[in-house]
């Protein structure tokens, strides 16, 4: 080469395996957990509600209002529950 010319770069190593790569695994409009951790809140019915939350990680975003609106029915339930109170066993006898 000459002194006006500097000699080009050596090309990268590339690892084994980086080839295999698909394009879908590349797509960024492909479903991706969003890593949101969910703490245990202590009610059974509200950490299964959280708990499904985790399965709108796995499908694409039209999937997700299903899932949405499922946990949304459960914690409603879960909320309408605590405002029903507890309920009198059925041998429960009123004495005056």
């Amino acid at each position: 080469m000459s002194d006006l010319m500097p000699e080009a770069p050596e090309a990268p190593e590339i690892p084994e395996g980086a080839g295999d790569r698909t394009v879908e695994s590349c797509d960024p409009a492909a479903p991706a957990p969003l890593g949101v951790e969910r703490m245990p809140t202590g009610h059974p019915r509200v950490d299964a509600a959280l708990e499904r939350l985790g399965d709108a990680d796995h499908l694409p975003a039209e999937g997700h209002l299903e899932v949405y609106e499922d946990v949304h029915r459960g914690l409603r339930e879960a909320l309408a529950a605590l405002d029903a109170g507890p309920q009198p066993s059925p041998s429960y006898e009123h004495r005056s």
